[in-house]
């Protein structure tokens, strides 16, 4: 379902998920779908965002992975 969402907002066809949650319970064998509403205070997608760059890298390291201890550290993972 996720690669289907992403090929309908790469074409631009179809109704998107945008704006909406969409939950699976496997166990009751349902699906979900919650409305959300943009947080204007939100670092990266609000009014004035405060988080402009999503690598959460170091300049110079030879690794691009990060543990999420050190995520958390940095602030990438709230």
């Amino acid at each position: 379902m996720q690669a289907t969402e992403a090929v309908k907002v790469l074409l631009g066809i179809g109704e998107s998920l945008i704006g909406r949650l969409l939950t699976y319970d496997a166990l009751g064998m349902r699906f979900r779908e919650v409305k959300l509403r943009r947080d204007p205070k939100c670092p990266l997608c609000g009014g004035a965002p405060s988080i402009t760059d999503l690598s959460i890298h170091k300049e110079g390291s030879a690794a691009c992975e990060i543990t999420p201890g050190a995520a958390r550290t940095e602030g990438a993972l709230v």
